[in-house]
């Protein structure tokens, strides 16, 4: 056995010391706040605004293999039951923190499933229209696809200890030469590699100064989105508005869906009947999780963004590892802005991420550095994006401002630690000097 002395471990064989300090495992009551603050919001909810009626909720389209019952539910107990399961969950989150004992990330999500069914049986009440679920899933995966690829561009150049704030920028970049690169060439792969070549130079630029001339990190992603956000609105209107039809008029990846298996009653039209954009996302999240946990690479790349003075040691090339992270992390988060303008729609407009890489920077954080973690935390913000459309479409009276601010507040919620303490790459943006 092992000793650790604040979390470094011992020799083998050697006695631990009775004076050597030892890390302590600490808790926080702030999962349970969090929890708190919104069944108390929920509550007040129906407790204001009680509505009556029954919820419609869709489960199938007219081309499954069999079409499941549109299912009724009667919406207030409905709500109020989905309001005491998450009841029940906070009295468990309660109980294992004063036990000195984390809450598990499922109980977190029995308690956001909980509440979001008994919200949308609330927010449906009444209406004469089905609440699609087919609908609001295939929206909230399309919807994501940016947000995963730029948070799997972050994790990849923060596992390296570069902090990419430039995501923003990258998935304009991409976006924008997708555009008229797919639009002079009638081929949207073409655009496809234009934007990752692009958003490869934006991080090649990202690297040059913060790895070769060791600026401030976060200083330069801020600047680069500013820069790229000023260069793609210029040459938007003094350009492409101009010639609109040569420039920014793209032809769009058509579906592609997969024999059998999109007819699937619910995860079918929602999985297999997308672009293959959609699908490389799927396959490079696994990619990239392989990459970092089970190869050679990856095992560099996690040296160099933890202790970069002890992979130089070993000789490792701090310099290469991480530009090679940074410009691999670019050119994915270049797949991602190439996803607005050739999967989409047809034509690049001006800031159109509208802040997709900054959430993809939270989904970074939320999903703990990890790329299956991080994507499904893209997926979160995807689905919170689309509520506000699939609502919309049932006439709930829920304010559209409410729901637009919706993502950003999950946002918060993620990076003021209600899924769990977060602990980045102990040397994320922090420059190497060689001695």
């Amino acid at each position: 056995m092992t000793a650790t002395t604040a979390g470094v471990p011992a020799a083998a064989g050697a006695p631990a010391s009775q004076d050597a300090p030892r890390a302590v495992a600490t808790t926080t009551w702030k999962a349970v706040i969090g929890l708190g603050v919104v069944l108390v919001l929920y509550a007040l909810l129906l407790l204001l605004s009680p509505h009556d009626g029954s919820a419609r909720f869709l489960l199938s389209t007219s081309t499954d293999l069999f079409v499941l019952s549109t299912f009724v539910v009667p919406a207030m107990a409905t709500a109020w039951v989905c309001g005491g399961v998450g009841l029940a969950v906070l009295l468990l989150a309660a109980v294992r923190t004063r036990a000195g004992r984390p809450v598990p990330v499922w109980a977190i999500a029995v308690f956001a499933a909980a509440l979001l069914v008994g919200f949308l049986a609330w927010a449906a009440a009444g209406s004469p229209r089905d609440l699609s679920v087919v609908g609001l899933l295939s929206g909230s995966v399309a919807l994501c696809v940016p947000i995963v690829y730029g948070a799997l561009g972050g994790v990849i150049g923060e596992r390296s200890g570069v902090v990419n704030i430039a995501i923003e920028g990258q998935l304009l970049a991409g976006a924008f030469t997708a555009a008229i690169v797919g639009s002079i060439t009638d081929s949207p792969w073409a655009g496809l590699v234009a934007a990752v070549l692009a958003s490869a130079l934006v991080a090649l630029v990202l690297g040059m100064f913060t790895i070769t001339y060791k600026v401030n990190q976060v200083i330069v992603g801020v600047v680069l989105n500013v820069l790229v956000i000023g260069l793609t609105s210029f040459f938007y209107s003094e350009v492409l508005v101009p010639n609109a039809e040569t420039l920014n008029t793209t032809t769009r990846f058509e579906r592609l869906p997969v024999p059998f298996l999109e007819r699937i009653p619910i995860v079918g039209p929602v999985l297999f009947n997308q672009t293959i954009v959609v699908y490389l996302m799927f396959v490079a999240v696994a990619v990239v999780w392989f990459a970092l946990f089970r190869t050679r690479w990856g095992l560099r790349v996690r040296a160099v963004g933890e202790h970069p003075k002890a992979a130089d040691t070993v000789g490792i090339d701090v310099v290469r590892t991480r530009y090679r992270a940074v410009l691999i992390g670019g050119a994915m988060a270049g797949m991602g802005g190439a996803f607005y303008t050739v999967v989409s729609i047809n034509q690049f407009g001006r800031e159109m991420t509208a802040g997709a890489g900054f959430i993809a920077l939270a989904a970074v954080i939320f999903g703990k550095w990890d790329p299956l973690r991080a994507a499904l935390a893209g997926l979160l913000f995807g689905f919170a994006t689309n509520l506000q459309n699939v609502l919309s479409v049932v006439g709930s009276p829920v304010p559209s401002q409410f729901m637009l601010m919706l993502p950003y507040v999950v946002t918060l919620l993620a990076v003021a630690g209600l899924v769990g303490r977060s602990r980045a790459p102990a040397a994320a943006g922090d420059a190497y000097s060689k001695e």
